[in-house]
């Protein structure tokens, strides 16, 4: 459930694997439906959207080991450790499980967690969200960080052409 729950938060928040695994419990904020990232890639905090759905998973999850402090903390052997522990789950324990997972779905595209990153970009920008607003989730100092997520799939084609018509429809 743990891995599970940490990949369901990278990929829904937009995170970076290092930022999901070291969420602490006071970095969740239930009344904004935010986490704050703290000490993203350039040593940057950043308070990012959560959905809802996301956070009754990480409840749900927290209450698997009551750590105090992370989120995701270690299990050590038979998981015996969690309530306690003082570091994140592993890096390499999360990408096994990805593997894991990758596998079992079927899919044989080459993929890595940071994949999870870049097609929560996609499919928000698929969705017509505001190219600004996903460079402030995503953490990107600079636009053109974010820009590379707007590569054209067919979805967003289709969805462009009706937004187009809906617009300039009556000319």
């Amino acid at each position: 459930m743990g891995h599970y729950t940490a990949l369901l938060t990278i990929y829904s928040c937009g995170l970076r694997l290092g930022e999901g695994l070291n969420i602490e419990v006071e970095d969740i904020c239930d009344d904004r439906m935010e986490i704050t990232i703290r000490c993203g890639k350039g040593s940057k905090d950043r308070r990012v959207p959560m959905p809802r759905n996301t956070l009754l998973k990480l409840r749900e999850y927290w209450k698997t080991h009551r750590n105090k402090i992370l989120v995701f903390p270690a299990r050590g052997r038979g998981g015996i450790h969690a309530p306690v522990s003082r570091v994140p789950m592993s890096h390499s324990s999360i990408q096994l499980a990805f593997r894991k997972a990758l596998k079992k779905s079927g899919i044989t595209k080459s993929a890595h967690i940071h994949t999870l990153r870049h097609s929560y970009a996609t499919h928000l920008l698929e969705q017509g969200e505001n190219l600004r607003q996903l460079q402030l989730n995503l953490g990107h100092s600079s636009p053109n960080a974010t820009v590379i997520y707007t590569h054209l799939t067919n979805l967003s084609n289709s969805q462009h052409h009706k937004r187009l018509n809906r617009f300039m429809g009556d000319l």
